[in-house]
């Protein structure tokens, strides 16, 4: 019989936290994917290979879709989602906003996922139904209840500025704050966390998202797309805020 979905990844992400870490003090082989300033690395890789291969061993008839080409296709309803490496551009400079993030899915429902940070040596993870928690400790998102008083957060690539561009203007002019730290699954945990009032982002891919999506959900946030629609993991935008600033937040989006 196979472990528990979310033993099993917290230990991954441990050992492919740790693999990164390891990789980090060396120099790094570095790609682009086809466009201008979306990279990977050796270290991507060759955590997604540890990674697949456990699931593989763990899970055979389970489904994968991996970020870097790590994708099977099962037998059962099982499916894991997996970034080996959130945030690629932050570990090529050594800047510590990355992460590992992995999710599994069973019959369509998110079920568990976790996001490790490893020079934070922060783990952050959620079981549906369950909650969510950071390490040992109970997690929630938190109690702002504007968007004047919050603290938000967004991604884009330099080449889609424009995607994102009447978003980042808008919501600069009403929130406290607007951050853009270069990992989406970390920005999702620390939602979670309450440590940002909300996040918004156009194209990411289900791998970016699916476990950041149920911490959030877990720790008593809400997830739609920008314009307030429901949410899928391959939706062409996502929204995640404390679920108190929602409605207000999507506003300012859709009004640019």
């Amino acid at each position: 019989m196979s472990a528990n979905p979310l033993q099993i990844a917290l230990d991954l992400a441990c050992e492919a936290g740790a693999l990164l870490l390891e990789r980090l003090e060396h120099p790094r082989e570095i790609a682009e994917k086809g466009r201008r300033a979306d990279i990977v690395t050796d270290a991507d890789r060759a955590s997604e290979a540890l990674i697949v291969a456990r699931l593989r061993s763990e899970y055979p008839n389970a489904s994968i879709l991996g970020e870097e080409g790590g994708a099977y296709r099962g037998t059962s309803g099982d499916r894991w989602i997996v970034d080996p490496l959130d945030g690629t551009t932050n570990f090529a400079h050594g800047y510590p906003a990355f992460s590992v993030s992995i999710a599994y899915e069973r019959d369509g429902e998110l079920v568990a996922g976790v996001v490790f940070a490893p020079v934070y040596r922060e783990c952050f993870a959620a079981e549906r139904g369950a909650g969510a928690r950071l390490g040992e400790r109970r997690i929630a998102v938190s109690t702002i209840d504007r968007a004047a008083d919050a603290l938000l957060c967004t991604g884009f690539k330099p080449s889609d500025y424009e995607r994102n561009a009447a978003q980042f203007r808008a919501a600069s002019g009403r929130a406290q704050g607007v951050r853009r730290d270069g990992s989406a699954a970390l920005d999702l945990a620390y939602v979670a966390c309450g440590r940002f009032d909300g996040f918004w982002e156009f194209d990411l891919a289900p791998w970016d998202v699916a476990a950041g999506t149920l911490l959030v959900r877990e720790a008593g946030g809400r997830v739609s797309q920008v314009d307030g629609s429901p949410a899928r993991l391959d939706s062409p935008s996502i929204l995640a805020t404390n679920a108190r600033i929602h409605e207000e937040v999507s506003a300012v989006l859709v009004e640019g």
